[in-house]
């Protein structure tokens, strides 16, 4: 017969498991790094189904009397892990944060790093440089829309109805009176029905014609049309304006050349060829060894256009002139194809970013 009694015995055996797991438990502890296993650890001892709930279900095997000394060492060392839990979790938090700090930490001597940003398409940085052109002579900026009708595209501007341009080769069609504006002179016209002589204006903007895509056309290119009427004006006037423009946009010692011309909407009509500026005139393979660019088309309003629009042709006259702007970049930085201006590569795009 054994000299203690059972229960003396089993009350013994609780407390050696109690004080093994305070000391299994206190070793763990000291030995988690990360929140997560923390968190593992009050499960693991302190959970519902953790290591002293286990304990305290055990409880229910000693006599009444060891009952509440049981559950006081239970709840002394439940008091313990908890305290403990409390401490380990600040001292991670603190080390998190000096190990955050450390790897966040910026030396305020070091250089700043440039982030890369957009830059204007060449089509824009051209087009500004035109806009700024005419307006320091006294030009306004006009907008029109891109789907017109055949009236403000055609029939204002004196193109009648056999003329080659309303050919549906050429005019892409939406219906039977709607279509693709081909020129921007159409903004021309309803600047004249709104507006009352003085007349300045530009007008920029995509047109639309069914050309097959190479290396000089596109279905899509783009405008800037120009229009100045009132009392008076010249062909003279004319001359001097786009003199100007030709000097300011390709240098003051560009030459610039006037040949007679047809276009429905102006009479007299002239082409404006300005100098090489790859060759200075000596003729070379971007002006087909003429010496001469061909830049833009112009002419005197014509007396059916003015009338058409409410203006007296015997009171008022003007002139009209139409830059091809894709022709005016092309040009002007030596783009040898004029798909490069549409197709988006990076590559020919951030050399005009300077």
């Amino acid at each position: 017969m054994s000299p203690f009694p059972l229960h003396k015995k089993e009350g013994k055996e609780m407390q050696e498991k109690l004080q093994a797991l305070k000391v299994q438990a206190l070793a763990e502890l000291e030995a988690v790094q990360t929140p997560q296993e923390l968190e593992e650890f009050r499960v693991r001892y302190m959970g519902k189904k953790g290591s002293l709930t286990e304990l305290l279900r055990g409880m229910g095997s000693l006599p009444a009397e060891e009952r509440p000394k049981m559950g006081q060492l239970v709840n002394e060392l439940r008091q313990l892990l908890d305290g403990a839990l409390t401490e380990r979790a600040g001292a991670l938090q603190k080390s998190l944060q000096e190990q955050k700090l450390k790897e966040e930490k910026l030396d305020v001597t070091m250089p700043g790093k440039t982030k890369p940003i957009g830059g204007l398409h060449p089509l824009n940085v051209v087009l500004n440089d035109v806009i700024d052109i005419f307006q320091s002579m006294g030009f306004d900026v006009v907008d029109g829309p891109e789907v017109e009708t055949d009236h403000y595209n055609f029939e204002a501007l004196n193109v009648p109805q056999d003329h080659p341009a309303r050919d549906m080769q050429d005019t892409f069609y939406l219906a039977e009176n709607l279509l693709l504006r081909t020129q921007t002179s159409a903004a021309q016209i309803r600047t004249m029905e709104q507006r009352k002589p003085p007349i300045r204006i530009i007008c920029p903007g995509r047109v639309f014609r069914a050309d097959e895509v190479d290396a000089t056309h596109s279905p899509v290119f783009h405008q800037i049309e120009g229009l100045v009427v009132d009392k008076g004006v010249t062909m003279c006037d004319l001359k001097g304006v786009l003199e100007q423009f030709a000097h300011e946009i390709y240098g003051p010692d560009t030459k610039v050349k006037f040949r007679p011309s047809f276009f429905p909407f102006t009479e007299p009509s002239v082409e404006v060829d300005v100098s090489c500026s790859e060759c200075g005139g000596k003729g070379c393979r971007v002006c087909k060894d003429s010496g001469w660019i061909e830049i833009l088309g112009a002419g005197m309003v014509h007396p059916r256009v003015l009338s058409g629009c409410g203006i007296d042709p015997e009171e008022y006259s003007g002139f009209a002139f139409g830059i091809g702007l894709d022709r005016l970049t092309t040009t002007r930085y030596k783009i040898s194809d004029i798909r490069l201006l549409f197709e988006n590569d990076l590559r020919f795009l951030e050399q005009f970013d300077k």
